[in-house]
């Protein structure tokens, strides 16, 4: 399934001399697994320019009609143009600090946990596109926001194309962050790991140092090590049920393809495509599948960067993402 392709390398921040290796590349929606040599010395990581303790002390949470429960950061102005940001697999509305000191003081931004994800409910059912895009929608009923941009990463992108597709009247702008349209069928290939199965063998409780969750929230650059550790708890405390319903519901590459490809023609609001050159989870076939189906938006990709350019760079991909969203209908 896309994002869940695998590979037996690829380009990696070196880890630190001692760390175990897992011997195989997996490529998933957010993260890429790989072994790299230990003889090779990471650049220092860049600081950080929020403090981690207060901005996660600002999560509230919000009980929604359908059930559910969302936490989420309601940041900014207040009275400012509304931004929903919407992060990525087993991520959670912390993906966004790199990036959100160089978004706009003027705007009001929401920054959600997904259902299943951080502090919100994690339900027996259900996983699938449209569910997610539902919790987003009445997020924005309760807040008393009629219409706002998305900026989305990833997995959230697919929300994000989803909400935008459905409920038109309630977006303005949409940024997709290492999005896709889908592998199409002749390019899919027979996956080299079982990604599935590498899950099943985690034990409850997930334990967030083991040498699986170490690799699985690696980074192609260097990352603050208290922002990652932070990142790889709460993916810890996903449970493992949760793990596999979003894979199974949301991200099957059975289905994902024609799924996207259906309704991609009913979004019509501006669209601007962010990806890293250098991504290794969104093959070309994957980002060209989206950019055929999406002809008017505009197309931004980062030489050098991998599929979290907005860690990487995020004041260069800030300026774009501002550019853009201060641009009129």
């Amino acid at each position: 399934m896309h994002g869940l392709r695998t590979y037996p390398t690829a380009p990696r921040r070196a880890r630190p001399l001692g760390l175990p290796c897992l011997g195989v590349g997996v490529m998933a929606l957010g993260f890429a697994i790989a072994c790299v040599a230990a003889t090779e010395l990471p650049k220092a990581p860049p600081a950080l320019k929020i403090d981690l303790n207060a901005f996660d002390a600002m999560k509230k949470t919000i009980a929604l009609p359908n059930g559910e429960v969302l936490a989420y950061i309601d940041t900014g102005n207040p009275h400012g143009p509304p931004v929903v940001l919407i992060h990525g697999y087993t991520d959670n509305a912390r993906d966004w600090v790199p990036l959100l000191p160089y978004l706009p003081k003027r705007d009001r931004l929401i920054l959600v946990d997904l259902r299943g994800h951080g502090l919100s409910s994690k339900p027996e059912c259900c996983y699938t596109r449209i569910d997610f895009a539902y919790d987003i929608k009445l997020l924005m009923d309760a807040l008393g926001l009629p219409k706002a941009d998305l900026v989305t990463h990833s997995m959230g992108s697919i929300i994000a194309q989803t909400f935008a597709e459905f409920w038109p009247d309630r977006t303005a702008r949409v940024v997709l962050i290492s999005s896709t349209g889908g592998m199409p069928p002749a390019e899919q290939k027979p996956p080299q790991f079982d990604f599935r199965a590498a899950i099943l063998k985690l034990k409850e409780p997930i334990d967030p140092d083991s040498p699986f969750m170490v690799a699985w929230w690696d980074s192609p650059t260097p990352v603050d090590p208290d922002f990652i550790r932070r990142q790889r708890k709460d993916a810890a405390g996903i449970p493992l049920r949760v793990w596999l319903a979003v894979l199974d519901q949301a991200l099957s590459e059975k289905t994902l393809y024609g799924d996207l490809q259906s309704t991609l023609p009913r979004l019509k609001a501006p669209v601007l495509l962010i990806w890293g050159s250098k991504d290794p989870i969104i093959e070309e076939p994957a980002r060209q599948s989206l950019r055929e189906a999406l002809p008017a938006a505009q197309v931004k990709v980062f030489d050098g960067l991998g599929h979290n350019p907005f860690w990487e760079d995020p004041s260069g991909v800030a300026a774009v993402i501002n550019e853009f969203l201060q641009t009129p209908n």
